[in-house]
């Protein structure tokens, strides 16, 4: 009996819980800040300042103190305070304003700054003109980070704007997890390194480990290229030891249908564990995942889109969990009608590719790619969507309302 795609996803982080509990602990290392981007984060960043470091300005206009505001709501320019301004020894008069530039430092006493086009200049001082609201204009010390307060939580991945925000704290250096280490390899004799000759008609190219390279570069691992390997038992089972003993994750693509040549699943069961290898999904069926020691193993589809689509749903996470980030936001999904029928047999989930875009009507719809066979490379072309159709449902017609899952960064 197939497995379904949640219990594949269940064991999958199980059997990776309890390798990581027993055996594996990613190991930590210092990064320059600019050298952080997606790295995932091994201890809490703390803020060392406050920010804003000061009280200051957030427009161009006049400090004031509400107490001094009477009824003409006129008062007299006392100076001028520009940014970097030291204004520890100011001497600001009672019943007067002050000029103010914007991240100049505003002083303790004044109550708002009332940008300068909310104001008149006149002969006997600054006219205000609109209602004075508390506080207004005004950056307080440790609004946008105290000193002492958790910035950035453990297991987090270092975006752009995080590590422009932590820019602006003066971190200079982050505590992050080594890159995980990743060994891939091709098997099957038909495979041509891509910019070879294809030798004869039925040769094709190794487009899948050029992919799992993509892949696995945007993901931040450390990749181990093993190449393609022959249909050869004892080839295949000599590339999984040398495999398993450099690298944390060992990924094959091909190997493990059923065919007389795909060997990978029992030299996988000579050395180690598998746990299962064939899940009720479309495509992707044949998706073998055990362990050999320490190391984990995810045996890929042969077919170029079943082994982009079990990456992205399987393997993915997977790699999120043992690099240490937290997977604590789950795949955005939301049900849209389709705006073209379906084909889909009962009795697997099928991820189609699609579309999702506005309709004439301004609403969102999604329409299909067009052909879903695996070995179709052209579905994910256009694609920036999967259209999730239950393992029970048949086919779908135009107006329906199915679960879309949008691409993450992945992909895009």
């Amino acid at each position: 009996m197939l497995l379904t795609f949640e219990q594949a996803k269940k064991n999958i982080f199980e059997v990776a819980t309890e390798v990581a509990t027993n055996n594996h602990k990613p190991l930590m290392e210092k990064v320059a800040l600019l050298d952080g981007l997606d790295r995932i984060t091994a201890e809490p960043v703390i803020s060392p300042i406050n920010v804003p470091s000061f009280n200051n300005s957030a427009m161009d206009g006049y400090a004031l103190r509400l107490s001094d505001i009477n009824q003409s709501r006129l008062l007299p320019l006392a100076g001028v305070i520009y940014a970097g301004d030291d204004i520890s020894s100011l001497n600001w008069p009672k019943g007067s304003c002050l000029r103010i530039m914007t991240g100049a430092p505003v002083p303790n006493e004044a109550s708002a700054v009332v940008m300068q086009e909310e104001t008149e200049q006149t002969e006997s001082g600054i006219k205000f003109l609109q209602q004075i609201k508390p506080a207004s204009n005004i950056r307080y010390i440790g609004e946008d980070a105290k000193q002492g307060a958790v910035i950035v939580e453990k297991g987090t991945r270092l975006t752009i704007p995080t590590l422009s925000s932590l820019a602006t704290l003066g971190i200079a250096e982050l505590t992050v997890y080594q890159k995980l280490k990743v060994a891939i390899f091709s098997t099957g004799n038909e495979l041509t390194e891509i910019g070879s000759r294809l030798a004869n008609n039925s040769a094709i190219y190794d487009s899948n480990r050029f992919t799992l390279k993509l892949l696995l570069s945007k993901l931040n691992c450390e990749i181990i290229d093993l190449g393609i390997i022959v249909d050869d038992p004892s080839k295949i089972k000599q590339t999984l030891e040398i495999a398993s003993k450099q690298a944390d994750l060992v990924i094959s693509s091909g190997g493990v249908s059923v065919g007389d040549a795909d060997y990978t699943k029992m030299a996988l069961a000579e050395l180690g564990k598998v746990n299962f290898w064939k899940i009720a999904i479309k495509p992707g069926k044949p998706f073998a995942f055990g362990n050999i020691g320490n190391a984990l193993f995810c045996g890929l589809p042969g077919n170029p889109v079943s082994s982009l689509v079990t990456f992205y749903q399987l393997v993915q996470p997977l790699i999120l969990a043992l690099s240490g980030q937290n997977l604590t936001e789950a795949e955005l999904s939301f049900k849209v009608k389709t705006a073209t029928n379906l084909k889909k047999s009962i009795g697997r989930l099928d991820f189609q590719r699609g579309v999702l875009q506005i309709s004439t009507n301004g609403e969102l719809e999604v329409v299909s790619t067009g052909q879903q066979g695996s070995h179709l490379t052209q579905s994910f072309n256009h694609a920036n969507c999967f259209i999730l159709l239950e393992k029970d449902r048949g086919n779908v017609t135009k107006g329906e309302w199915v679960t879309v899952e949008p691409f993450n960064t992945l992909l895009k």
